[in-house]
């Protein structure tokens, strides 16, 4: 289990656990949750105080603090060992890199947009 903190308009950004199904429960605030399915389908919602969301082992998800004041959950997992893999810091911060030209083909953009994104990192 773990407590998240989110301040107005923070995140926790779109990322997966191979090993486990997370649920969490809302204890203070308003967050945007959601999480995308093997299809490539969007389920996305607004939680608040006192309720609960499931994303299922190993699809990506996020939430978004879209209150007008802090928020928080209590995060649980069915797996000690969950695992977290951040897409974003997956694809564009790995050691060593992953090819500019393959992120720039996955991403239909040109690798000088992949090496702009990927020096933010």
């Amino acid at each position: 289990m773990a407590r998240i903190d989110y301040a107005v308009g923070g995140q926790n950004p779109p990322h997966t656990h191979p090993r486990a199904t997370e649920i969490i429960f809302v204890t203070q605030g308003t967050l945007e949750v959601g999480f995308v399915t093997t299809n490539n389908k969007l389920f996305t919602r607004f939680v608040t105080v006192g309720e609960v969301f499931v994303f299922p082992r190993g699809l990506v998800h996020f939430q978004q603090n879209r209150g007008h004041g802090p928020a928080s959950v209590i995060a649980a997992f069915n797996s000690q060992l969950q695992g977290t893999q951040a897409i974003a810091t997956t694809l564009l911060a790995a050691t060593p890199p992953v090819p500019t030209d393959v992120l720039a083909k996955a991403f239909r953009v040109d690798n000088e947009d992949i090496d702009a994104v990927k020096a933010r990192f």
